[in-house]
């Protein structure tokens, strides 16, 4: 999970889905893309956000409300941002999870996704992350590095004092902000698209004739997400409703994916979480409006 956040995905390559399945018809299969934002502080970002408690009565009122609006997409499927070693992507972590766990873990899987996924009645959560013990995913190190090597630190600086100052900003506002508005806002589609073109794309600006490590950042950024779709498209049955909850850096790619792949349909969180009508996509997601 880097920075920033999301909603929605979209054809399975072009050839057939494993053999079990009959071949989907367009937009046979509806994925509502949720980027969130951490709520237990893990700290494993380049930039951190400290978020107030969420296992207040407060806010865990606030997080049932989400549920309730999330449920509305009716989703047959779950996927998460976890690892799984099983062949069929189930998360083993959703299998402990009871009520009780929302009173003591304040990890957004399980107070989004594992909650809806048993308010819904569901047996498993998909875990369709994607890791490697051998390829770099994020190497910011090899950018600082060519930026400081090459006059460019300042540069950089700046960007990631902007990238501070939006955490900075989400800070403030989570401690007013209902959870709904707060994704709401990090699932609005003008965000998700700035937030990405002020970091990863400011970056293929840090390279040379002989070295390229912002290109190289993205592609390998790229990697990371076409993995996790290409698992997405793994779970998937013709008339399938996927929620994807993964951390809002990857928000962009996997709508991308879904967008530009045609058996997909997309449905937009934010419109579910509070947004206004005009910024719904053209898709049965506009019937989860909720004033």
């Amino acid at each position: 999970m880097k920075l920033l956040v999301t909603a929605s995905l979209v054809t399975l390559f072009s050839t057939n889905l494993p053999a079990q399945s009959s071949t989907p018809t367009l937009s046979s299969i509806q994925v509502m893309v949720l980027g969130t934002y951490h709520f237990g502080n893990p700290g494993q970002d380049m930039h951190n956000m400290k978020v107030d408690s969420v296992l207040t009565p407060a806010k865990q009122a606030e997080l049932g409300d989400v549920a309730s609006r999330l449920a509305k997409f009716n989703p047959s499927k779950i996927a998460v941002e976890a690892l799984s070693d099983r062949s069929d992507f189930v998360t083993r972590k959703f299998q402990e999870f009871t009520p009780e766990t929302l009173n003591r873990d304040a990890d957004e899987r399980t107070q989004i996704a594992f909650r809806l996924a048993h308010q819904l009645g569901q047996k498993s959560v998909y875990g369709i992350d994607e890791q490697s013990n051998t390829i770099d995913y994020f190497p910011f190190d090899k950018v600082d590095a060519y930026a400081k090597a090459h006059q460019q630190g300042a540069a950089l600086a700046r960007m990631q004092d902007k990238a501070e100052e939006m955490i900075k900003q989400m800070e403030a506002a989570q401690r007013t902000k209902p959870v709904r508005l707060m994704l709401a806002d990090v699932n609005d589609p003008a965000r998700v698209l700035s937030d990405h073109q002020n970091f990863y794309y400011a970056l293929l600006s840090l390279g040379n004739e002989k070295e390229q490590p912002g290109a190289e950042l993205n592609a390998a950024w790229y990697q990371r997400n076409a993995k996790i779709f290409a698992k997405l498209t793994q779970i998937v049955q013709p008339g399938d409703r996927v929620l994807v909850a993964f951390g809002s850096g990857h928000a962009f790619w996997l709508r991308h994916f879904v967008q530009t792949r045609p058996v997909f349909g997309s449905s937009n969180p934010a419109i579910i979480c509070g947004k206004s009508g005009r910024q719904a996509l053209a898709n049965d997601a506009g019937k989860f409006l909720v004033a």
